[in-house]
This record gives structure tokens, sequence and C-alpha cells, in this order.
């Protein structure tokens, strides 16, 4: 996987199609204590192969759900550049993010007037690592502060809509 050049999110994604299981820890922050929560991602085709949509759940152990959506395309200019736009509950709504890979590894930098998330999805071994760091203000590193670890469901759940 490094460094695809596809002419589809399909041909690039294509190792992350499919519903997928785990748990994510986050660590203490500002907003929030340490905590821990079942996860489920699935990754679909959309658009005849040329998007592939991810829909994500948190489930906390109080039973408090988090949801959301995103949609990866190809950019039809660079071939080894994706675009990555998420549902996002904030606004104003965020542009598209751009996403590439480097050593097997899908990076997802979102910037905004506060600083950088930067997101990496992985997979190994069929297990599917979600890592996200913050990079705020004139911070000169990322600071994690999430970790999902999946593992691959043999029936797709359907996406809540």
């Amino acid at each position: 996987m490094d460094r695809p050049l596809p002419r589809s999110a399909h041909d690039a994604l294509k190792a992350f199609l499919g519903h997928w299981t785990g748990t994510t820890q986050w660590e203490a922050t500002p907003w929030g204590p340490a905590r821990t929560a079942a996860t489920e991602i699935t990754f679909a085709l959309a658009a005849a192969g040329l998007a592939v949509t991810q829909w994500y759940r948190h489930t906390e152990t109080d039973g408090t759900r988090a949801e959301g959506y995103g949609v990866f395309t190809m950019d039809p200019d660079h071939p080894d550049t994706m675009w990555y736009h998420v549902n996002t509950v904030g606004l104003p709504r965020e542009a598209p993010a751009r996403a590439s890979w480097q050593d097997g590894t899908l990076t997802v930098e979102r910037r905004s007037d506060r600083g950088t998330a930067r997101h990496t999805f992985r997979l190994d071994d069929g297990v599917l690592t979600h890592t996200a760091a913050l990079r705020l203000g004139t911070a000169s590193g990322f600071r994690p502060f999430m970790t999902s670890v999946c593992r691959r469901v043999s029936e797709p759940a359907a996406v809540p809509v």
C-alpha cells in the first residue's frame, strides 16, 4: 500500500473496505478524562468507486454514542493525493482535508484557525489502527490524544441513516 497511484478511491482504500470493531483509547486532555470506548468503523464504496465513505461510532461505557461520516475521493489532477471531507457538528463546515500515503499509512491533516488535527490509518496483519494527534497554536509537535484498534467483522453492519 505504499504510495498507490490509483484512479479511484476504491483502488486506494480497497484493503480498508468493510466493517471493523474494536476499542478506542482517549488520553486525558483539557476537554476530558482518559477513557475507553467500543468502536465501529465501516468503509464502503460510493459513487461507482470514485469515493469511499467512512462511518464511525464510539460507544462510551455509560452508553453515550458519538457518530460521524467522512468521504474520501481522489484528486483527478494528482492521483497520489486524496481528499477527505468529514461531517462535523461545528460551524462553519470545514473544507476538505488533504490525505496522502507514506510507508503504508494513510494520513489526513485537518487544519483550522486553532491548529491541526492529524489522523493516521494503518492496516497491519488484519488490525486497523486509527490514531489522532493535535498540534495547537504555535506548538512545534503533535500531541497524540486517541488510538482506535479494530479487527474486521465478517458480516458488515448496516450503516445507520
